[in-house]
């Protein structure tokens, strides 16, 4: 099912077999190294996004632009069964999430913020999501700072088995009260 966000972009379902050529491509681009799939071949890709269509549990969207075109990558999960389980005590409501906004020739201005904005406002249309937990690796600083704009506050470094991440939280009220001052500053 596709559901508009906010800021213009759709969502659906990934399918590993169909989108498999272009996230090859989005996910072994060098900006795309914290991905941690650079040397992954396509066979690699659609087998890693095959299990995530079985899990009930990890969920792939693709988020389209206005014109329907494949614009990024969302990943949501739910911590208690998969990437944190042990690593913290998730709350009623926790949902776990990732996103990836592939390279291109001519970066837009504020694309990435827009693109996680309404990663946000699309797991928070779900009325059980109550806080949105993500773990990027510690030294990626320049997504530290993104989700900081969305109001994530990062609680803590933990060991991953492949990185050190900085467990970072984003309740509802967070995002809202961010968000519509956001939107606020930009009709001003």
């Amino acid at each position: 099912m596709t559901r508009m966000s906010r800021m213009g972009f759709t969502f659906r379902p990934l399918d590993p077999l169909r989108d498999a050529e272009l996230l090859h491509q989005w996910v072994t681009h060098p900006k795309a190294a914290y991905w941690m799939m650079q040397d992954a071949k396509l066979e690699d890709v659609e087998r890693a996004y095959m299990e995530i269509a079985a899990d009930e549990h990890h969920h792939a969207l693709l988020g389209l632009d206005e014109e329907g075109v494949p614009a990024f990558l969302m990943e949501y999960y739910d911590p208690r069964h998969r990437e944190l389980v042990g690593l913290y005590q998730p709350l009623p409501g926790d949902v776990g999430m990732h996103f990836l906004t592939p390279a291109t020739e001519a970066p837009v201005h504020g694309f990435t913020r827009a693109v996680i904005t309404a990663v946000m406002a699309h797991l928070f249309e779900d009325p059980a999501v109550q806080r949105v937990v993500v773990e990027p690796d510690v030294a990626n600083t320049a997504v530290h700072a993104l989700n900081e704009t969305v109001g994530f506050v990062p609680e803590r470094e933990i060991q991953k088995p492949e990185k050190i991440a900085l467990l970072s939280f984003c309740t509802r009220e967070r995002f809202f009260k961010r968000h519509s001052l956001m939107a606020t500053a930009v009709s001003a």
